[in-house]
């Protein structure tokens, strides 16, 4: 590889955004554990581009060159958590009186953000179903000023065509958001396919190890990414350094961990939807999935989540997670742990219950994050689980 070419994927992810200590040599990115920064003189003031942590710091900024350069963009502010990058972007494009037209299916984070706390400011919101473009067309009004979609969403695994999306957007000029946390820009690159904004939860994939919670905006423009960052200082929602430096190093794996925990979710997925106790089974790779083709063309992978029904209804999927063994019963996804989630009562639990049931997020839901354990293994619990009911 020459100096002047482009390095593939699986290169920037392990040195975009990081080189040598030049004071010692260290081939990690030190954590800056400072809240302040010295200036030489007040005509210099800046000149070394940090003044306090709250509004930079130079181990956060190597994360966010390293996730600028795999999700491409002008620059990404990294966040706290995945709900205060979120919030960030909503803030910093949304006024009192103006309207956001957003997924139906999103992570209850961000339903819950819009209808209970933003909504109080003056902020509409229209939930429609993105995966059909002309349902975002008929929902824009004079005064909507963003467009948020997931895809995949959560739990459902809903698909939105990104560049559908993104050229209606761009025809009203309007800013589109898409959380790409489930896919990661290892799998699917949101501005590549017209968004103006990457947002993620870098406590799943991101990071991978359950180890730090924090979020990310990637922009396609400075405007954006500037408007998001004074938001990100006016409400200190900056992500500590020390998760930064947590996280520049699980980023290093991402490809490799997702590579395997995507061929896992395939052959659960299969085994589990020639299972007579799953009722129903989906994933993006089955063929059964109603929007492979959209999967296929704007994705290079399938992802490592998947969910399911069990005859029975609640009280089976109950018994099921409380039967299995190697998958952990818990919030999270994206990590080298399998879990398991009742999104009813747990991830979405503040939804309206009527809501939650319109678009496709049921009592008898059951979602899993496949991890890095033997699949094998891991086809074995369920097996185990399910032969109990």
């Amino acid at each position: 590889m020459t100096p002047k070419s482009s390095p593939h994927f699986k290169t920037r992810e392990v040195h975009a955004g990081v080189t040598p200590d030049p004071t010692t040599g260290a081939i990690l990115t030190p954590i800056y554990q400072a809240t302040t920064y010295v200036q030489e003189s007040v005509d210099t003031y800046m000149d070394k581009g940090f003044s306090y942590s709250r509004s930079g710091n130079p181990t956060v900024v190597a994360l966010e060159h390293k996730i600028t350069a795999l999700e491409g963009g002008v620059g990404t502010a990294c966040f706290a958590t995945g709900m205060a990058a979120t919030s960030a972007v909503m803030m910093a494009l949304l006024n009192a009186g103006e309207h956001a037209v957003v997924s139906d299916v999103v992570y209850g984070g961000t339903h819950r953000l819009s209808t209970q706390v933003l909504n109080r400011f003056g902020v509409k919101y229209s939930f429609v179903d993105t995966s059909n473009a002309q349902n975002v067309q008929d929902a824009i009004q004079e005064n909507t000023r963003l467009i948020f979609t997931e895809s995949p969403a959560n739990p459902t695994l809903k698909l939105t065509d990104i560049a559908a999306i993104s050229k209606i957007a761009q025809d009203h000029g309007i800013p589109h958001c898409v959380d790409n946390t489930f896919l990661t820009p290892y799998f699917q690159r949101p501005l590549e396919l017209g968004a103006d904004l990457s947002m993620h939860s870098t406590t799943k994939y991101i990071d991978g190890h359950n180890i730090t919670v924090g979020g990310s905006v990637t922009a396609r423009d400075m405007e954006h990414l500037e408007a998001i960052q004074f938001v990100r200082n006016c409400l200190g929602s900056i992500m500590s350094p020390m998760v930064a430096f947590y996280t520049l190093q699980g980023c290093k794996t991402l490809s490799t961990r997702l590579e395997k925990q995507s061929e896992s979710a395939m052959q659960i997925a299969r085994f589990l939807e020639s299972h007579p106790m799953a009722e129903k089974v989906v994933y993006p790779g089955l063929d059964s999935f109603a929007q492979k083709d959209l999967a296929e063309s704007q994705a290079s992978g399938f992802g490592a989540m998947l969910w399911f029904e069990v005859k029975g209804g609640v009280a089976s999927g109950k018994k099921l997670m409380d039967a299995l063994e190697l998958w952990s019963l818990a919030e999270n996804l994206g990590s080298v742990e399998s879990l398991v989630t009742h999104s009813v009562t747990m991830t979405h639990a503040d939804m309206d219950p009527a809501e939650r049931q319109r678009v496709g997020i049921t009592d008898g839901l059951v979602r899993l994050s496949v991890g890095l354990e033997d699949t094998e293994d891991l086809i074995d619990d369920l097996r185990q689980a399910l032969q109990r009911l």
